[in-house]
């Protein structure tokens, strides 16, 4: 089940193309947000337009009207029908076909939404440390950015290694993210995050883990060293396909599924089933 939406219309995978110089494809100049829709119905979807809306200020992109991302939204559901009980939807914005270099042409965003089948995850999942280092002083720090080379070579090698996910430091040393997910680790009960100042992506599901999860356990966003993550008592990733997803290795190192993950993990299931756009 793939189905799509391009300026205006919902399209086949044949029609649902974009320009060859369209700024998105020569030099990754878009952002986007990824959701899952349960039952039918995409969740927080209020939050993530919003955040996509504060990527496309900090790309300083022409952005198309929020009506009318909501009604493509609408339109890839209602076309997935039943089939959308459990599935990925994507947003994405370019700032449309422009010159072969960083120059913006004029032209109109380009806006794509896009809905398929969600991977299952399994109970529990594995991550890998990798060399490369984010950014904190880019200028795109925070943004959700279609540029996801990095990311993408960095996923390459976890998967090399058995990871479904890797784990980026900062320049400075400090836990940062993964390269789609945000990572939290417990020391002495107390569930640690980085701080937005480490340079990680303001995720969704990690900002509703910081409101729903002190109602189990302490909270707090901190500047951890990297290292922190051979020491801490537990450990789990979240994103908005994973949810809470607790990590049982890190590299070559053996993690439990402790229990104050296994609180916020129900928490957060509790609280999201009591409303869809929380």
């Amino acid at each position: 089940m793939t189905v799509f939406w391009m300026n205006g219309s919902l399209r086949t995978a044949d029609d649902a193309v974009v320009s060859v110089l369209d700024h998105g494809l020569t030099v990754g100049d878009g952002i986007f947000e990824t959701l899952l829709v349960r039952d039918g119905v995409p969740f927080a979807l209020r939050r993530h337009i919003e955040r996509l809306f504060r990527s496309g200020a900090g790309m300083q992109l022409v952005m198309p009207a929020e009506a009318d991302i909501r009604q493509a939204v609408r339109s890839v559901v209602d076309a997935a029908g039943d089939e959308a009980t459990r599935a990925r939807l994507r947003v994405t914005v370019t700032s449309g076909v422009g010159p072969l270099g960083s120059e913006r042409g004029d032209a109109p965003p380009t806006l794509i939404v896009t809905l398929t089948a969600a991977k299952e995850w399994g109970a529990a999942t594995t991550i890998a440390t990798v060399p490369w280092t984010r950014n904190e002083n880019s200028a795109v720090v925070g943004v959700k950015t279609t540029s996801y080379a990095e990311n993408a070579v960095a996923l390459a090698e976890a998967h090399r290694r058995g990871a479904s996910e890797a784990i980026v430091a900062n320049t400075r040393g400090e836990l940062c993210e993964g390269t789609g997910s945000n990572v939290f680790v417990v020391i002495d009960g107390v569930v640690h995050t980085p701080s937005l100042d480490t340079g990680c992506l303001a995720g969704i599901t990690r900002e509703l883990v910081l409101e729903w999860g002190p109602a189990v356990a302490e909270h707090r966003e901190s500047r951890l060293p990297f290292e922190s993550l051979f020491t801490a008592d537990e450990i789990f990733i979240t994103s908005s396909t994973r949810d809470v997803h607790p990590v049982t290795r890190v590299d070559d190192r053996e993690v439990a599924v402790g229990p104050v993950t296994e609180l916020v993990a129900a928490e957060f299931a509790r609280r999201m089933a009591e409303g869809i756009d929380p």
